[in-house]
């Protein structure tokens, strides 16, 4: 593979100290034309890293507030009746946009929660009998609060499934933290780098597309399928994973591949990736930031990668 995005990693790392692994899972996630769910606590870089994804790779942005009083209308867009030609013109929502950031979605009732799952899922949005398309890419990234939290809403298991990947940032370690309020401070020789872009919307889309062509070998399904059937017949898990979280196994762990510049997958991509792609899904709407982990590594450590 030519593609290296060692620049557009090394920029994100400025911007978000010390979190090289969840940075690599979200631009996976994104190069395999997902959707990502970070679950953390407030002040620990979600939006920062939100805000550097859509910089790096020359994506228009936009945030959504996420409020208990939020319709979807606020969200997808309105008819207004102009008076001058007679008729009704749909005026876009923010939605409409190459990424668009879902802050605090928990904090929104199920209603306008569930307002997204056409968006997720067909990349269009149907109001009042039309459907209007979104732009592409069209990469949404939700960030929720933990569900002991005031004023928060469970995700209900089908939303949960449209997104390919959930990840927690977590505290940094105390050199990263550090150099951030050197930074802060302006006491630093290594200023954070200014925003810039690496790669424009065009050569993502070109990348998206090399993902398929990563080489998935009959042993790495068959892995793949053991790893998926543990769930199912294990009673262990309440909630197996689907077909859907099969598919979204293969895509992320192409995209991982790719993303190491190599063109086929190792049984290493898909354990790298089954946390952030199996463990939301695994756990339904009583998914905790806390227990980070614990069922997916549950189910890598029950399955054999070599089994005949």
């Amino acid at each position: 593979m030519h593609t290296d995005l060692s620049p557009a990693l090394a920029y994100l790392d400025s911007q978000v100290l010390g979190k090289q692994h969840q940075i690599k899972l979200a631009v996976t996630c994104l190069l395999a034309d997902g959707h990502l769910l970070i679950e953390d606590l407030p002040g620990m870089g979600k939006t920062t890293l939100s805000h550097a994804l859509a910089t790096v790779f020359g994506l228009h942005f936009s945030r959504i507030q996420f409020t208990s009083d939020l319709l979807p209308a606020d969200m997808l867009g309105v008819n207004i009746y102009n008076t001058r030609q007679g008729e009704f013109e749909f005026h876009q929502g923010p939605v409409f946009s190459q990424v668009v950031l879902a802050d605090e979605i928990n904090r929104a009732s199920p209603k306008t929660q569930s307002a997204l799952l056409e968006a997720m899922e067909e990349n269009q949005v149907s109001i009042d009998g039309s459907t209007h398309s979104l732009p592409s890419p069209f990469f949404v990234i939700a960030t929720q609060n933990p569900s002991y939290q005031a004023g928060t809403y469970p995700l209900p298991e089908s939303q949960l499934d449209r997104f390919l990947m959930r990840i927690s940032l977590g505290y940094p370690d105390g050199e990263a933290e550090k150099r951030m309020l050197r930074e802060s401070a302006g006491v630093s020789s290594h200023h954070q780098k200014p925003a810039s872009q690496v790669l424009s919307a065009e050569q993502l889309q070109a990348i998206q597309k090399q993902v398929s062509d990563i080489h998935v070998s009959d042993p790495i399904l068959d892995y793949l399928l053991r790893l998926v059937n543990q769930s199912r017949d294990n009673s262990e898990f309440p909630y197996p994973l689907s077909p859907r979280a099969s598919k979204a196994l293969m895509r992320a762990a192409q995209a991982w591949a790719l993303l190491h510049q190599r063109d086929f997958v190792l049984p290493e991509d898909l354990q790298a990736i089954f946390t952030a792609v199996a463990e939301h899904r695994l756990r339904g709407s009583q998914t905790d930031y806390r227990e980070d982990g614990l069922l997916s590594q549950r189910i890598l450590d029950l399955t054999d990668p070599l089994a005949a």
